[in-house]
């Protein structure tokens, strides 16, 4: 028999479920959501210190970016979560939205209509239930959890009284009138627990006859006949499906897979797909550009009369939070910061500082040999542009990704002047006297060149690749792919311009707009 649903949705991440939830509202829609990962079911995934430890498993992609040439050579590994709840069970859990000027940039340099700062924002507050903050900018009832965090170590109150002694001004919501300022990041937990959109959106429309869920489904192709999607091909636990549509396809594969769908389906770069033998339905030359990152390099310091958030990776600390979701388990990593322009001339921030109680780098896959903190700057608007390519029309390979870090000198010289101010800011007295010296680089007497240095052979993702199947070149502001009927994109690929600040948040708002314009061209 020939499987048909109203909607198939790709990709059960940040926005897929969001997506899934919303049309499923509709007790007559018949909804197909499939995922290439498992359950998400590992302890790490609910414990918020703990998400480094799903780097490198089965839980991840497990990608890498080629050579950076502006890095020394060197490449870059990106991971990404490969289970329910996409990167949301995965990330830092930090809940920041972006600036008013990110959304107005879509709009009025990027051909978003619709994407402004005003038309976005009753996304992000349908989609929230703040804790602590209300209206009108925050929501209460809305499916996500956001909440102070329930541990704070330190370190972390340190490092913000030394930058509000530096001149940041204080600030308990950087998702309020003004994103400038230190303070504590709020988080997507709840009661001490990560709350991913499997939480928040999934497991309420798991209980809905209309919904269909399959785990362990990768999809390989989007069928489309005379040039309309009408259905998907992917492997369900190793073997193939098809499954057919009445409605539309929505991918929501991210920054990586949803491009990389699309060209294997026979959309993209004309020639680079008859390089890869793909038989090219739609030539759209903008798929896989504009792949762009937030960069993140630190000063890392050893440290004297405190503690390290990895002293407490013990039972003891463990069972405290699975009794009361307390504790330094409850601990996010990265749990303070800052946003801050480099420049006066800027309309916004273009500097984000996040700082750990413990020695992060390389993504956290170095066991720490000494007590430590991680003092990080990262550029939130970065000029660099990259892009993704096939290596092979094998689904299951992994694709070429070149976020191009650096390609822009400027970028350059905005980490450099971040990483000064991080300089300074430690050196108050606040924090210095938890300080005990450098540990990379080995010294902070050098010159701006040598800290260049330092930054090439310290940058990490920050987790925020976008851009790859834009508005405005792919999709247009209704997210619908150009060229074929029947089919959108609904992710962080959408995003013509990195926002300033993590990008789960915007996600998250894209995966509520997409139902929306789903559901009012029915």
């Amino acid at each position: 028999m020939r499987e048909t649903f109203d909607y198939i949705v790709v990709g059960a991440g940040s926005a897929g479920c969001v997506v899934a939830n919303r049309l499923t509202e509709d007790p007559g829609v018949r909804v197909l959501l499939l995922e290439a990962g498992g359950e998400d079911n590992a302890d790490e995934i609910h414990i918020p210190a703990a998400f480094a430890n799903l780097f490198k498993t089965k839980w991840d992609w497990n990608y890498e970016t080629v050579e950076q040439k502006h890095m020394g050579g060197r490449t870059a590994y990106w991971p990404r979560m490969k289970a329910l709840g996409g990167c949301s069970s995965m990330n830092a859990m930090i809940y920041i939205r972006g600036n008013h000027v990110d959304y107005d940039t879509w709009r009025d340099s990027h051909g978003a209509t619709g994407w402004g700062w005003d038309d976005v924002l009753p996304y992000f507050v349908r989609a929230e239930r703040n804790m602590r903050l209300s209206g009108p900018l925050h929501g209460t009832e809305g499916p996500l959890f956001v909440e102070d965090r329930r541990y704070t170590h330190e370190l972390s109150e340190a490092w913000v009284q030394a930058a509000v002694a530096w001149g940041l001004k204080p600030t308990d919501d950087f998702n309020g009138a003004s994103q400038e300022g230190a303070g504590q990041y709020q988080v997507t937990c709840h009661n001490g627990r990560r709350w991913s959109t499997a939480d928040a959106y999934l497991r309420p429309a798991l209980l809905r006859d209309n919904l269909t869920v399959r785990t362990n489904a990768l999809a390989t192709k989007v069928i489309i006949d005379s040039g309309r999607a009408v259905g998907m091909e992917y492997l369900h636990e190793g073997t193939a499906r098809t499954t057919y549509v009445d409605g539309e396809v929505v991918l929501s594969g991210g920054a990586v897979n949803s491009p990389q769908l699309l060209m294997l389906s026979g959309i993209g770069p004309a020639e680079h797909l008859r390089e890869m033998g793909i038989d090219v339905l739609v030539g759209l030359n903008e798929v896989g550009e504009n792949l762009h990152d937030h960069p993140a390099a630190g000063i890392i310091y050893t440290t004297q009369k405190t503690t390290d958030l990895v002293d407490y990776a013990n039972p003891r600390r463990l069972v405290q939070w699975q009794l009361t979701g307390r504790g330094p388990m409850a601990s996010n990593v990265g749990e303070a910061g800052g946003f801050l322009p480099t420049s006066e001339s800027l309309p916004a921030p273009d500097m984000q500082f996040v700082v750990a109680p413990t020695l992060f780098y390389d993504n956290g896959m170095h066991e720490p040999t000494a007590r430590g903190f991680t003092a990080a700057a990262v550029h939130v608007a970065p000029k660099s542009r990259g892009r993704l390519r096939l290596r092979s029309n094998n689904p299951q390979w992994r694709p070429e990704i070149d976020p191009a870090y650096y390609a822009d000198p400027s970028d350059m010289d905005v980490m450099v002047a971040g990483m000064r101010m991080q300089q300074e800011i430690c050196a108050r007295p606040a924090m210095a006297r938890y300080l005990d010296r450098t540990f990379k680089p080995e010294s902070l007497d050098i010159t701006d060149a040598e800290l260049a240095d330092h930054i090439r052979e310290i940058t990490q993702t920050l987790y925020h690749p976008v851009g790859t199947c834009s508005i405005g070149t792919v999709v247009d502001p209704s997210l619908k792919v150009n060229g074929v009927e029947g089919l959108r994109v609904a992710d962080a690929s959408v995003m013509p311009m990195v926002p300033r600040g993590n990008t789960n948040a915007p996600t998250i708002m894209v995966g509520e707009k997409a139902a929306d314009l789903i559901k009012n061209s029915e």
